[in-house]
């Protein structure tokens, strides 16, 4: 039965949260709040957060920075997934990807359309890997980053979390959580 195994040891995992918005501000970015709020709560460590234009050319040179830098093992994105003229998160981000996780997107949308129906449809949430760094692209609503952490990301990211967690595919932490 899938869970986690409280005889095992917690590894944190070190993180970004980017958020993409042409409006908010770090005073009144509440998705990237509860991102980095829940992040930190589960024992993960913040190493950087930003708030860039929903740009092309902005999200990659964040991102870009942020994947030399070896201590960040997963990013998380909130914004930029709809379907608004400015809404280019998956442009910016897909082409840096060298696998998408599409098991994200279908976890992710099940969850949704518990909470706000068919609206999910309006979401390109999806994940994927470049590099060794996992890169997890969420809704800009903080709904939909409380869908996306609560009972997914923080299980995924829990090295403890059986069968497997994204831990076992770190490459610091492959013999660790095989």
């Amino acid at each position: 039965m899938p869970g986690i195994a409280p005889d095992l040891p917690f590894h944190p995992l070190g993180m970004a949260v980017l958020t993409i918005s042409d409006t908010r501000s770090l005073e009144t970015d509440t998705s990237g709040g509860l991102l980095v709020e829940r992040l930190v709560a589960a024992g993960h460590v913040l190493h950087d957060r930003a708030i860039v234009k929903d740009d092309i050319p902005a999200i990659r040179v964040c991102l870009e920075s942020w994947l030399e830098q070896r201590e960040i093992e997963v990013i998380l994105t909130t914004g930029g997934t709809g379907f608004s003229p400015r809404d280019n998160t998956p442009e910016a981000v897909k082409p840096l990807l060298r696998r998408e996780m599409d098991g994200f997107s279908v976890a992710f949308h099940q969850k949704s359309l518990m909470t706000v129906g068919v609206a999910s449809m309006q979401s390109r949430a999806f994940a994927g890997q470049a590099g060794d760094t996992f890169i997890f692209c969420i809704p800009g609503s903080t709904g939909a980053c409380r869908d996306a952490w609560d009972g997914l990301l923080e299980l995924e990211f829990d090295s403890r979390h059986k069968p497997c967690s994204i831990a076992g595919a770190l490459p610091r932490l492959r013999d660790v959580c095989a």
